[in-house]
């Protein structure tokens, strides 16, 4: 089984880990990623805001690439990233005149059909019993907070992934492996994103939010599947601490350290000895 794979900005760069995560647990499922040749970057989160036709063109020439090089199946971790991907998608799927407009643009020519997927569809195409099948180890000290942040799900009319208020796909995977994810109420808040740079005062604060209620509820860690949140939850813990004078002590894992755990793979292979917040 191959996926075309678009690691985005994110994976290549500040959230090298996850990338590091993701290519590690799939190769143990027998996964080949076959990384976009040349791609370049979405767009978010400033594309939008600065000129509408670049917000789709820089998504377009990577569904391009997609294209050109026979990989109808894409891989984009990122939630960011795969929501951009569909939004470029669905603008040219609704238009012939959009198609030929942005064939031009990015000088490829383009069909809109690749199929976009996140994470956890690219766990659901390779099958819950495939996964357990090869699990060694099962998760059962693990009380996860499964946190799907604002993009997983949303919006549910472009992304068309889980029930957009009250998902489950992560919760059945881990379930699967032995974790006994807990029930608690800020799976689709937001975290603060993109704001950590420019104000980091609110990313404090709805993270500290989620991080108390995860606790409250008995987890003793999150899942995520977004570099953002990840470094939101993880890296800025410790400032979080400083500044509601709490320990919240919450490892920060993304759904792949989980399910590689699951495979054997060790912490230092899926790059989870370079988080933040560890496990004692």
């Amino acid at each position: 089984m191959d996926f075309g794979y678009y690691p985005g900005c994110a994976l290549h760069g500040s959230s090298n880990d996850y990338g590091q995560s993701v290519h590690s647990c799939l190769d143990a499922l027998g996964v080949e990623l076959r990384e976009l040749n040349d791609w370049i970057c979405c767009g978010a989160t400033a594309a939008h805001s600065l000129n509408h036709a670049l917000a789709l063109a820089l998504p377009a020439r990577n569904l391009a690439i997609a294209e050109r090089d026979g990989l109808p199946n894409l891989l984009a971790p990122c939630p960011m990233c795969s929501m951009e991907l569909l939004k470029a998608q669905s603008a040219l799927a609704a238009s012939d005149d959009a198609r030929r407009t942005f064939s031009d643009v990015v000088e490829l020519p383009i069909r809109g059909d690749t199929q976009v997927l996140n994470l956890i569809q690219v766990l659901q195409q390779i099958g819950l019993e495939t996964i357990k099948g090869k699990a060694v180890r099962p998760l059962s000290d693990f009380h996860p907070a499964c946190y799907y942040g604002c993009l997983l799900t949303r919006p549910p009319e472009t992304l068309r992934f889980d029930d957009c208020e009250h998902p489950s796909s992560m919760e059945t995977i881990l379930r699967e492996l032995g974790a006994q994810p807990v029930e608690w109420n800020c799976k689709t808040e937001c975290c603060g994103a993109g704001m950590t740079m420019a104000d980091e005062d609110i990313v404090l604060k709805l993270s500290h939010k989620i991080l108390s209620n995860a606790k409250e509820h008995d987890a003793n860690c999150i899942v995520v599947a977004c570099p953002m949140c990840h470094v939101n939850l993880d890296m800025k813990q410790p400032d979080i601490d400083r500044r509601y004078d709490c320990h919240h002590d919450l490892p920060v894992y993304y759904l792949s350290d989980l399910v590689g755990l699951a495979l054997g793979l060790d912490e230092r292979s899926l790059g989870i000895d370079r988080h933040f917040v560890v496990k004692r």
